[in-house]
């Protein structure tokens, strides 16, 4: 059973910087495509960013020329590199498998967006 652990959440200023990490365990996480996803209260969960096993990625219209995610297989973990970061950015952050089914839900990081 796959578990994710996401950290690097914080509270920051509007225009500052944070990275959020999550690190797999289990063997099988280098082949799927994964997302960083984010959830605000009161709304659905989204899809802000994802990577493919190469490395190809794809954002969100609302994090693109801000948000870098990658991912360094040998770690088993994703990272989301989120620069000049907005209010509308607050939210808990987690990631997942995208296209496949996903792993249980890890705990989540909050980002936290306000001067």
């Amino acid at each position: 059973q796959v578990q994710l652990v996401e950290s690097g959440g914080g509270l920051v200023q509007p225009g500052g910087s944070l990275r959020l990490s999550c690190a797999a365990s289990g063997s099988d996480f280098r082949i799927y495509v994964m997302g960083w996803y984010r959830q605000a209260p009161g709304k659905q969960r989204e899809l802000v960013a994802s990577v493919t096993s190469g490395s190809r990625t794809n954002y969100g219209d609302s994090v693109k020329g801000r948000f870098t995610i990658s991912r360094d297989n040998a770690k088993n973990t994703v990272y989301l590199q989120m620069n000049n970061l907005k209010p509308e950015d607050t939210a808990v952050y987690y990631c997942n498998r995208v296209y496949a089914s996903p792993y249980a839900w890890g705990q989540g990081t909050q980002v936290t967006v306000s001067s």
